[in-house]
């Protein structure tokens, strides 16, 4: 039975990644199952080469890889649906001659999974899903990107709004709210009201009643091990009932892998590509 690891996110740092991936086959003794919680481009000086690593990984049936929001963000840029931004390290992948191979495998990508009894997802859950509600509303999201409607989707799915689940949401504010959920949040109300103003800090600023989503109280997905990336300031966090693997490593952190099996942990020291604290996401 092969051992699976977790590894956070990549955001362009294929060096690092291959060396991790080497270090993961040592540690299992031979072919292992590795999963990707999101972000696998933009930032980092190498997001073409990632890019090709994990997909061809994933074509060999050994992993997966989840959608974060900057890989979300590719496939909104090079389906015309938004611009590039300042940050960005895409042009490789927009310029390759495998670009349109490389978007419609990105696009065949799940937001979220079940592994291991682990609930992996990119950023977070809403505090109003359990594990089985966040796989069905992760698909509706997986079905609308793999059908012929997915560029109007990606034009509709920036905003904030709405910030706050409820079952009645329809069309794109539905998606759109569940995307956020998945890609985007870190920080809620005690309402399960979603922030995303906060993004350079590991807490709410002093006097806010935010709490990070993983610690709101009386959250469905408490009775799920929920494993997640994205959250960069807040660095390695390893609870029982929550994991976040986003070590830094584009900012001069480290990549990191869990071994889902025993909890064990595999990292690489990573240089700093990108100046800490600044845009980081």
């Amino acid at each position: 039975m092969l051992r699976t690891y977790v590894i956070g996110d990549l955001q362009g740092c294929a060096h690092e990644t291959a060396v991790l991936l080497n270090r993961i086959e040592e540690d299992a003794g031979g072919p292992a199952r590795v999963l990707f919680v999101g972000d696998l481009i933009n930032r980092g000086p190498a997001s073409l080469d990632a890019l090709r690593r994990v997909a061809a990984l994933v074509r060999a049936g050994v992993s997966e890889a989840l959608l974060g929001n900057h890989d979300l963000h590719l496939l909104a840029v090079a389906a015309g649906a938004q611009k590039t931004a300042r940050s960005d390290t895409l042009d490789a992948i927009l310029a390759a001659p495998d670009r349109a191979d490389l978007i419609d495998w990105l696009r065949q990508r799940p937001l979220a999974m079940m592994a291991e009894g682990h609930l992996l997802v990119h950023a977070g859950v809403a505090p109003q899903w359990d594990a089985a509600q966040t796989m069905a509303l992760a698909g509706e999201v997986e079905a609308v990107l793999r059908g012929p409607g997915w560029i109007d989707f990606l034009r509709g799915m920036y905003g904030n709004e709405p910030a706050r689940w409820d079952d009645g949401l329809r069309g794109i504010a539905r998606l759109r709210c569940i995307v956020n959920a998945l890609t985007r949040m870190r920080l809620c109300a005690p309402d399960g009201t979603m922030d995303f103003k906060e993004k350079e800090s590991a807490g709410a600023p002093p006097g806010s009643s935010l709490l990070p989503w993983f610690d709101l109280a009386r959250r469905r997905s408490l009775g799920t091990t929920v494993v997640f990336g994205h959250w960069s300031a807040l660095g390695l966090l390893l609870r029982e009932d929550v994991v976040g693997l986003d070590s830094g490593c584009v900012w001069g952190g480290k990549l990191t892998a869990l071994c889902l099996n025993d909890r064990s942990l595999l990292q690489v020291d990573c240089p700093e590509y990108k100046e800490p604290g600044k845009q980081k996401g």
